[in-house]
């Protein structure tokens, strides 16, 4: 029988790696000082898969919350593991917004500057700024010259990230017609590529915010909640997706789009209600109800209640000025956060999924 190899002391090598795949970001970016060793252990390609492997299991939600008696915004990470931890996004050297999330990674406008964008990991403070693309903000997107949908696409496996502003296009002086510009920037190439399609979906605020990244495209709800419009990115072509049969955005109805485990989710709020559906087969399109939960015992937040993340174990959701949990096993609900000074914006209307991982800029 083989001995293991115990070059870091008395336990095997493994269990170091699964122990050092367990903490937090900053106990791990410090276990990284402690020795040669450890910093090449940690620096290691198995070691990143087998982090971001299990981090992935571990959703969050990133809020930004703005003070209004200052006029600054800070942001705060609620784990439903280790709490609630409060960072910054100083190290970009902007003053910036965060526009999508994925994997780890976050994609933010300059706000100072139209038109300049960044990716960055919060957790590593590890940033990059977006070569610009040649169309002019001004006449490319509908309102005010912004993008109305921004996505962010992370490979993990490949390290390799995909940003995505899309939006109807405006002649200078003119209203918007129905052509849908998209310009996706690809990391791999460090270059933006540009498609022209026709479509005439609308999003609310959080349709934008709720952009998942499942099987190499890019999903979105529209406001009508009758279809996700789809991007595809491997072929640059727009789709659209059927929901559950039973979803509808009737009288007291509000449907979201999240992701849970690896799979596409819906989630129906009503006055008493909140019903649950993941795509079990993406290729089919067949959506099956996994829970049906009673929102009687917060009844009074329902109406202003926002599904942010989940997972098959809870879900987290915002209102205006807290962050709670449900634990789907115990059926237990509980509060995360609050918001203990006035803010200028509700939680939800500035909330994302996040996970913490590690990827590495080149």
């Amino acid at each position: 029988m083989n001995q293991p190899d115990l070059k870091f002391g008395v336990l095997p090598d493994e269990i170091i790696h699964q122990i050092l795949a367990r903490l937090p970001m900053k106990p791990l970016f410090k276990a990284k000082c402690v020795c040669k060793l450890w910093y090449d252990l940690v620096s290691d390609g198995y070691f990143v898969q087998l982090y971001n492997e299990l981090s992935v299991k571990n959703p969050m939600v990133l809020i930004e919350v703005t003070e209004s008696s200052q006029f600054r915004s800070s942001l705060l990470c609620v784990d439903n593991l280790r709490g609630v931890s409060e960072f910054s996004l100083d190290f970009v050297k902007d003053r910036v917004k965060v526009r999508a999330s994925c994997n780890g990674l976050l994609c933010c406008s300059s706000i100072p500057d139209k038109g300049v964008y960044y990716v960055c990991n919060p957790m590593t403070k590890k940033y990059r700024m977006l070569p610009r693309s040649r169309e002019r903000p001004v006449t490319r997107f509908h309102p005010d010259g912004e993008a109305t949908l921004v996505g962010l696409a992370c490979d993990l496996l490949t390290q390799k990230y995909n940003v995505v502003l899309a939006g109807y296009h405006r002649t200078f002086g003119h209203r918007p017609d129905r052509r849908f510009m998209c310009m996706v920037f690809d990391s791999g190439c460090n270059k933006w590529r540009k498609f022209v399609s026709m479509q005439d979906d609308q999003f609310t605020h959080m349709n934008k915010n709720q952009v998942v990244y499942i099987n190499g495209s890019l999903h979105w709800m529209t406001e009508s909640c009758s279809w996700l419009l789809v991007l595809d990115l491997n072929n640059d072509i727009w789709r659209k997706m059927t929901l559950p049969d039973e979803v509808s955005c009737g009288t007291g109805n509000r449907v979201y789009l999240l992701e849970s485990d690896g799979y596409l989710s819906v989630i129906k709020i009503s006055e008493a209600w909140m019903s649950i559906w993941i795509l079990k087969d993406y290729e089919s399109e067949e959506w099956c109800m996994v829970d049906r939960v009673s929102l009687r015992c917060i009844r009074d937040m329902v109406p202003g209640i926002f599904p942010i993340s989940q997972t098959g174990q809870y879900i987290f959701l915002a209102t205006h000025k807290q962050v709670l949990v449900y634990q789907r096993n115990s059926r237990v609900w509980k509060e995360m956060y609050s918001v203990k000074n006035s803010s200028t914006l509700p939680l939800w209307f500035s909330a994302h999924a996040y996970r913490s991982t590690i990827f590495n800029f080149h």
